[in-house]
């Protein structure tokens, strides 16, 4: 499949696709910028294919990384049904604002009344931010951004769930990858798992804020 945004899996069901940050999953109502659906089916139409892509799961526009893509309203329904069961994993990278006390562990704190559940993993601790792994277990909207700002961690970047200004360090988006995508294939059975590289912004934040203490 020939698209500007590189597919890292596909199949004749599905295609996973690396996001980049700043682009929507889906247009959002009154926004004219365009979106990753729209420019993946745009691709697809200049080569003559007959199907369209559907989003299974969306990002957020700042948030980059791995997003699963069905071929064929028939084949989104299925997989959807993946996310629904909870039979799909998905690990992010964030940066977060301080230093994370818990090696590891899990937030559970329900989100507009709703059970949410998200675990993390400290890989790193610098001066001013954590580096942390976390898979939410249930989907809720903005859960990730909203648990860390909960915890007193905001994402680095974040200006929806925390005020910028209360912060030192600046980052021009939320430092949110999607990382790792996992799951059965519901039509081969196979497992698929697909790894994305931090996106080069962040790669370059991590360079751009080297621990003193540690070089």
């Amino acid at each position: 499949m020939l698209s500007n945004i590189p597919a890292f899996y596909e199949d004749e069901w599905m295609a996973i696709f690396n996001k980049p940050p700043g682009l929507l999953t889906v247009p959002a109502p009154g926004n004219t910028s365009r979106s990753l659906t729209q420019i993946l089916n745009e691709d697809l139409e200049k080569q003559g294919v007959s199907f369209r892509l559907h989003p299974c799961h969306r990002l957020d526009k700042e948030t980059s990384g791995l997003i699963l893509y069905a071929k064929g309203k028939s084949a989104q329904d299925q997989l959807m049904q993946l996310f629904k069961s909870r039979k799909i994993s998905k690990t992010y990278i964030a940066f977060v604002h301080g230093q994370v006390g818990q090696d590891k562990g899990s937030i559970n704190r329900p989100i507009e009344g709703q059970s949410a559940s998200t675990r993390f993993e400290v890989l790193e601790r610098r001066r001013d931010f954590s580096v942390v792994k976390l898979s939410p277990e249930t989907g809720r909207t903005n859960q990730i951004r909203i648990h860390f700002k909960a915890i007193g961690h905001p994402l680095v970047g974040e200006s929806k769930f925390a005020f910028r200004r209360d912060f030192a360090l600046r980052s021009k988006r939320v430092c949110l990858h999607a990382t790792h995508l996992e799951f059965i294939h519901p039509w081969t059975s196979k497992v698929v798992a697909i790894e994305s590289p931090l996106a080069r912004d962040m790669q370059k934040f991590l360079e751009d804020h080297l621990d003193p203490s540690k070089t």
